[in-house]
């Protein structure tokens, strides 16, 4: 089995100068990746372009900013300027700059990229004696990043002030782009004071030389079965600023709750970076991968929207505070009170137990009555330091309600599944 190490050293193209490699501890931002769409054509071409560059071996990452453990370490490249990065042997120079109607200078620094996010660095000068304020984040937009077979959608970004107060240098992320682009494009929009919006367009060449490759890019085909269906993890991509986790939904019905995932790396967790759901797709991010020798890799779906099925009419007897147990969870029946046009229920549970309209009624005089409105949640408090939650169920009967009727209550329900992703065959 190789390690990291081992696999970066094939990637890398170009050595390292000697003193550089104590000094580059930073991880790139982790800003997740998102499918993108091409038509057959798109495709077709892009096939034949690869075929091309493989056979005459005229293009190649030469990875050059993979320094084994040492990239690994630290807290993220945007903490630094992009001259501090260049210094440090990061990403590639643009420095191509536009200029906005009313003498406000954006100029774009340079580039970072690889499999999961690129990343843009980049300076706004307003006038001499005008000041960068907060509505200027309001006032100016990325739009799209284009290029030949790319088409990136902003994923948002961040910054400080400049040398001045009139200066604002930011970080701004974007998709992945085509290795195989040569130029690329952004179109960077402003708002005017009349409601206009103005864009402005800056095209630079982007060297693919300058960005950086995955470590792990590995189709799982693991699936998880769940109350509602299944959960599919699809392929897991490692690299410098990230690791992304791409999976699907197959289920009956769309999840009340989102799935909690874990991924652990020799036992140890990795920090989760958040989950971007567009159902039935879903990506889940992660920090990078440590760089200590892999032994195993498992992903843990430790919890999701859970399904507890409920036979059995409830008796409204006594309903008042009673407890009910209902599969692993518990319902409080607090109260039935006659109303001007029926009855009003008060159930209590756990703040993330749910009972869906169409899944509740009640018997009343021979007869199946279905609930005709549902109250918002309000906190009951226990007053020994526990919290539950309750909601009011109406129902139009004259009848007095003799059970109640519950087809099904959602909840969020321990799973720890566990999936394990081969290591021995990393190449």
């Amino acid at each position: 089995m190789k390690t990291i190490e081992e696999k970066l050293q094939e990637y890398r193209r170009v050595q390292a100068p000697s003193e550089l490699e104590g000094r580059l501890r930073d991880a790139l931002q982790r800003i997740p990746a998102k499918k993108r769409n091409m038509n057959k054509a798109a495709a077709w071409v892009a096939s034949a372009v690869a075929a091309l560059i493989m056979m005459v071996g005229l293009y190649e990452y030469p990875a050059f900013a993979y320094y084994g453990s040492k990239l690994f370490n630290g807290a993220g490249l945007n903490s630094l300027s992009f001259s501090e990065l260049t210094e440090q042997g990061y990403g590639q120079q643009v420095n191509k700059s536009t200029t906005f109607k009313d003498g406000t200078v954006f100029t774009i620094n340079g580039v970072i990229a690889d499999d999961n996010v690129f990343t843009l660095y980049y300076t706004i000068d307003r006038p001499a004696g005008t000041e960068y304020t907060d509505e200027d984040f309001i006032r100016y937009q990325f739009g799209n990043l284009k290029g030949f077979l790319t088409d990136s959608k902003s994923r948002g970004g961040g910054g400080n002030p400049g040398k001045d107060k009139s200066q604002f240098v930011g970080v701004h992320q974007f998709e992945p782009v085509s290795p195989f682009s040569r130029t690329l494009t952004l179109t960077f929009n402003e708002r005017l004071d009349n409601g206009e919006r103005v864009s402005y367009p800056i095209s630079f060449d982007f060297d693919a030389n300058k960005a950086m490759k995955s470590i792990i890019k590995e189709d799982l085909s693991k699936t998880i079965p769940v109350d509602q269906g299944m959960i599919h993890y699809d392929s897991i991509t490692a690299s410098p600023s990230s690791t992304i986790v791409k999976g699907h939904y197959e289920l009956e019905g769309p999840p009340r709750f989102s799935d909690e995932t874990k991924l652990y790396v020799n036992g140890t967790e990795v920090k989760s970076l958040g989950m971007k759901a567009t159902s039935p797709e879903f990506e889940l991010k992660f920090d990078v991968l440590p760089t200590d020798k892999i032994q195993s890799i498992e992903l843990v779906l430790e919890n999701f929207t859970g399904i507890q099925k409920i036979e059995k009419p409830i008796s409204l007897a006594s309903p008042s505070d009673r407890l009910i147990n209902v599969g692993h969870e518990k319902l409080w029946i607090r109260s039935v009170t006659k109303t001007d046009t029926g009855y009003d229920i008060v159930i209590a549970g756990n703040q993330f137990v749910f009972l869906e309209k169409d899944t509740i009624s009640i018997q009343a005089g021979g007869s199946v009555v279905p609930v005709s409105e549902i109250s918002s949640s309000r906190p009951w408090d226990l007053k020994d330091g526990n919290i539950l939650w309750e909601r009011t169920y109406s129902f139009n009967t004259k009848d007095t309600p003799e059970f109640l009727l519950l087809d099904e209550l959602q909840y969020i329900k321990t799973y720890n599944k566990k999936i394990s992703i081969p290591v021995d065959n990393k190449k």
